[in-house]
């Protein structure tokens, strides 16, 4: 479990298919903390690290399979990708967020960008099969970052990111026509389910 609250912000460092895809990726984590089969949220995906070393740089390796590249932005992802990181989290952590389970269902587009005072309003369009979980004043995660959703139309949705959320994660490098990792609240998936036995 993960609260969506970035914590580092990686960089891929080296891709290869070998059965499942494996990513090397780059990090400032002391590397000697963390633990073989350990999970840490790359831009929203809960991988599990299969190596780790600190020469020269840190970095932990991960192995991706099929079906995880097929529902997610990882297919957009090369060497100098910037990614953002969280470590799981620990009974005792402070829940800054919400509850994140690092398990993407599925991948939504950046459609607009509009400068609102010192923040960005950005508008997303999700899959018409996940926009029913999505609701103004609601949680969602992108790309690992828990957010609040300012408004919803249709399948579109807006966000406004504030200038520290955009200087600590990859969201400063924004741009229109971007696919994001998107994983809906996990409150509302249940809801939804709950509601399909009234």
């Amino acid at each position: 479990m993960f609260t969506g609250i970035v914590t580092d912000q990686g960089e891929v460092l080296a891709l290869r298919q070998e059965g499942d895809l494996r990513a090397r990726i780059g990090t400032h984590y002391d590397v000697s903390r963390i633990d073989i089969g350990a999970s840490i949220s790359c831009e929203g995906v809960c991988l599990t690290v299969v190596d780790l070393g600190q020469s020269p740089r840190n970095w932990f390796d991960v192995q991706i399979s099929a079906e995880t590249v097929s529902k997610t932005n990882l297919p957009s992802w090369k060497v100098g990708t910037i990614l953002n990181l969280e470590r799981a989290l620990k009974v005792g952590d402070e829940l800054g967020g919400h509850i994140v389970s690092g398990h993407v269902d599925g991948v939504a587009e950046v459609v607009a960008l509009q400068a609102e005072g010192d923040s960005l309003r950005v508008t997303f369009r999700a899959p018409d099969a996940l926009a029913k979980f999505i609701a103004p004043k609601g949680s969602i995660a992108l790309n690992g970052t828990s957010l609040t959703v300012n408004e919803v139309n249709g399948a579109d949705f807006g966000i406004n990111f504030i200038p520290h959320t955009r200087a600590v994660t990859t969201w400063g490098q924004v741009a229109v026509g971007d696919l994001v990792n998107l994983e809906v609240d996990t409150m509302a998936r249940y809801v939804a389910r709950l509601r399909e036995w009234d």
